[in-house]
């Protein structure tokens, strides 16, 4: 069976951050619990280097890579100009040994 995917994002961010960016994007992450291929997130941020982003899993690479391609461009439409991504597949035998959520 195919591998599922990790998907690494982050992107400058001027905020909100902590229990303001949950109040704010918590529309944002009900909807993207519900996209395709989608297992779960983590989401990060650092307000002392103004960034933000997440690491999510996916089912399979090309729901991955879907969602990246459609995020990429509404990330950009908030106005965030650069949107650094790395796609992964996930080792399963070596994460169950660390106890990775996969």
């Amino acid at each position: 069976s195919e591998m599922k995917t990790l998907l690494q994002v982050d992107f400058p961010f001027d905020g909100p951050f902590g229990q303001e960016m949950a109040d704010a994007m918590k529309e944002l992450a009900e909807s993207i619990a519900k996209e395709p291929g989608f297992i779960w997130k983590i989401w990060t941020e650092n307000a002392g280097t103004r960034e933000a982003g997440g690491i999510y899993l996916f089912e399979d690479d090309a729901s991955a890579r879907k969602y990246l391609d459609m995020h990429t461009a509404r990330l950009k439409g908030f106005g965030v100009p650069v949107v650094n991504a790395k796609v992964f597949q996930v080792n399963d035998a070596l994460s169950a040994i660390d106890h990775g959520p996969v």
